[in-house]
């Protein structure tokens, strides 16, 4: 059992919920359907790790379980197909998802994190790619 409240009432079901159906649409998404299969094989089983993967990252951002294992930046930030522009797309389609498979304050409250995080993630692409000498770009 965990001693941290949740960030705000949702179930682990509901973010798997989220999570699935998001991937489903970033599957057929034009912009990011192509980074994503640089990285992950158009394979049902390839596509369930990572979703499952990803899930555990969300239930322990909003859940505070301890199922995760990973380092989103590192792994951003190693994908040469990942621009900084993709995090907008990405974004977006994720607010779209959260607004049709949950409770308006569920999705309100997961889009305000989902957009902190994407804005580190981004931000650290960024940096991760500048050369020495360049000016930062914290936009």
């Amino acid at each position: 059992m965990n001693a941290l409240p949740p960030r705000f009432p949702i179930t682990a079901d509901e973010i798997d919920v989220v999570v699935t159906e998001f991937y489903a649409r970033v599957r057929e998404d034009e912009t990011l359907a192509p980074v994503f299969f640089q990285s992950l094989p158009p394979l049902p089983k390839a596509w369930m790790v990572h979703e499952e993967k990803i899930a555990a990252f969300w239930r322990n951002a909003i859940l505070f379980e301890r199922s995760y294992d990973g380092n989103p930046q590192k792994v951003h930030s190693e994908r040469e197909a990942v621009e900084a522009e993709h995090f907008a797309v990405w974004l977006d389609l994720f607010d779209v998802v959260l607004k049709e498979k949950l409770r308006p304050e569920q999705a309100a409250a997961w889009s305000d994190l989902a957009h902190r995080i994407g804005r580190g993630l981004k931000m650290g692409v960024v940096q991760s790619r500048a050369r020495y000498g360049d000016i930062p770009d914290l936009g």
